[in-house]
């Protein structure tokens, strides 16, 4: 198995539900900012909408970080709106929701399930000059967690601005860092 890490996003065009209205989300959208793809199985389901809600609640977070969040489903974008209309959790979303139905950019970012035609829960963080930076991958009885994940972007956003810099385990924004050298090796 190839990683992604490192990769650059994929080319791809998309239609999305966003705020009442039906636009084209494409990779050139992404480039120029944070971005985090928040792959989930199908709408009108159980976890997902628990997770989405989440990411919504923390979507303020995110902006004034710089990062822009675009959930995918293999849903179509009329059934993304059919959701928001229908349920009054899926109404707080504010971030692009974007559709995916023939699963190309599910099967780009490897989380396609293809006999069931829907998406694993993948999460992937993509720097401002389009490569993947984080990867997290679940199966679909696992929910993730915004907190965590806002954590890991500001780690990797730290780590983009501090060249020489690591963050360890359980590093938040303001605590102290790591200078990996010879003189740490076995200390830590």
């Amino acid at each position: 198995m190839q990683t992604i890490i490192n990769s650059q996003l994929p080319e791809f065009s998309v239609q999305a539900f966003q705020n009442g209205q039906f636009k084209t989300v494409t990779d050139k959208d992404v480039k120029g900012k944070w971005g985090i793809f928040f792959f989930y199985p199908a709408d009108f389901t159980f976890v997902c909408p628990t997770e989405l809600v989440d990411m919504a609640e923390k979507y303020e977070q995110f902006q004034a970080m710089g990062v822009e969040i675009y959930s995918v489903s293999t849903d179509s974008h009329f059934v993304h709106k059919a959701w928001h209309d229908a349920s009054e959790s899926i109404r707080k979303i504010k971030y692009p929701m974007l559709a995916d139905p023939t699963g190309a950019l599910s099967r780009a970012f490897g989380v396609m399930i293809e006999e069931e035609g829907m998406a694993y829960r993948g999460t992937f963080v993509v720097n401002p000059e389009g490569q993947i930076k984080v990867v997290e991958i679940h199966d679909n009885n696992i929910g993730r967690d915004a907190n965590e994940l806002l954590r890991k972007v500001e780690a990797a956003q730290f780590v983009a601005t501090h060249t020489g810099e690591v963050c360890p385990a359980k590093w938040k924004k303001g605590e102290a860092t790591l200078k990996p050298s010879i003189d740490l090796v076995g200390k830590i």
